[in-house]
């Protein structure tokens, strides 16, 4: 029998008590926090050391796509073998490394790349999944000024039959976890008559129904209008560099000086323990870095286009073609690699027609705050007055505005909701 201890937590503060809560990270998960405190009736004050959007939130695929938000550690990544996440050009990329912090998340990520634990993260993940369109909506009915259209198509486009099949068997775990997904299984000439931008190698495709997607810049910064719109105040270029936990209050302290609020959300994506790990936030959150860049194309798609395979993703933004792929595990901070962005438009090269890979503009690196199982950490710390929301892997900015919902309601209220169960920060 094993036994499970968690780590013991203080009662929340009254509801009646708050009135002013701080929010560390200007992303679509903090911004989307403020926004939803402020529904509720609460002042925020946000900070983001560099500025909004500056982070994983700008150059992303922008998919907003609930049904195929899943856990990143998953079997097929152990599949890959060591000289292949060895390798610059392959998907998953590992430099060598001895950083023990790092070798400590990919032997947790090794551990939770089953089947059976794939499976019970996914049953975890299918309640917030189904709020994250809902919450868009809400955010469009209050007044944030960005679309988010439907996608025409949304094509998963192959080489050939047998690669498919590794999706439609994803597709039936998922729906074996109770998340519904609609879609067309189709040829590569069917594909190319709903996607003329697909080339001739392609001889498979899945298209699937009912999905989205954003500017992710464009609407993280019309999220920051709303939230200002709303008296919010937003300090940008400012860090945070400390959080202390006092009896009138949570002190933030950003450049010089501290400034007292009720209650803080720590939302600042890979950089999250640097704050969150002494309020008792011990899940290792280790950036995955993904690339992307813009090119011209012919065919501009009516939605996004994904190579699985390759694990290459294409988005239309406008006149041009977004581009983005790789997961990286290494430190946030370092810088692009070019090489990364070479390899991206190389697996893309063959499957795309009409789209200019040498002209690339908006060459970008962003951390996506990634765990070792493939929850998030959403809700209250070891304080009851902080609050951590991070650790979304690759579903960031889907499930941004469902984590601020419901992280506001427990932030206001004092009780979580059944949505947050699985995902509690100090697991």
């Amino acid at each position: 029998m094993k036994r499970f201890r968690m780590a013991a937590r203080p009662p929340s503060p009254a509801p009646s008590a708050l009135s002013r809560v701080a929010v560390v990270g200007a992303g679509m998960v903090g911004l989307s926090t403020a926004w939803f405190l402020q529904e509720r009736g609460v002042g925020v004050t946000v900070y983001d050391r560099e500025g909004v959007a500056a982070g994983s939130s700008w150059g992303n695929a922008g998919w907003l796509t609930p049904g195929l938000a899943t856990p990143l550690p998953e079997p097929a990544v152990l599949t890959y073998g060591v000289r292949a996440v060895l390798s610059p050009s392959s998907p998953v990329y590992v430099p060598p490394s001895a950083d023990p912090k790092l070798l400590r998340f990919l032997a947790g990520f090794a551990r939770n790349s089953t089947a059976s634990q794939w499976l019970r993260s996914m049953r975890a993940l299918v309640p917030i999944n189904s709020l994250a369109l809902p919450s868009f909506d809400t955010l469009a009915e209050g007044g944030v000024k960005a679309r988010t259209p439907e996608a025409k198509s949304f094509i998963a486009a192959y080489r050939t039959a047998a690669e498919r099949k590794v999706l439609l068997e994803e597709l039936e775990q998922i729906h074996s976890a109770g998340q519904t997904m609609e879609f067309d299984v189709l040829d590569g000439n069917e594909a190319r008559g709903v996607e003329p931008s697909l080339s001739d190698e392609i001889g498979a495709a899945i298209r699937l129904h009912g999905q989205r997607y954003i500017d992710p810049g464009h609407y993280v910064h019309a999220l920051a209008d709303a939230v200002r719109a709303r008296g919010g105040v937003i300090h940008e270029g400012t860090e945070v560099t400390e959080v202390r936990d006092e009896t009138a209050g949570v002190t933030v302290v950003g450049g010089r000086d501290g400034e007292r609020f009720d209650a803080v959300v720590l939302a600042t994506g890979a950089w999250l323990g640097r704050l969150a790990r002494k309020f008792g936030v011990r899940p290792l959150v280790q950036a995955g870095r993904g690339y992307s860049f813009s090119v011209p194309v012919e065919h501009v798609p009516s939605g996004p286009v994904y190579f699985p395979a390759q694990r290459v993703a294409c988005t239309p933004l406008g006149d041009r073609l977004r581009v983005a792929g790789m997961m990286e595990f290494r430190k946030p901070e370092a810088p692009l690699d070019t090489r990364r962005v070479h390899a991206i438009a190389e697996a893309a090269r063959p499957l795309l027609r009409g789209a200019d890979l040498d002209a690339r503009r908006d060459e970008w690196v962003g951390s996506r705050p990634c765990t070792t199982d493939g929850l998030p950490l959403i809700g209250a710390t070891r304080s009851p007055r902080v609050f951590a929301a991070g650790g979304h892997g690759m579903w960031g900015v889907t499930l941004g505005p469902a984590t601020g919902r419901l992280l506001a309601e427990t932030i206001v209220t004092g009780e979580r909701p059944a949505q947050l169960a699985p995902f509690d920060p100090l697991r």
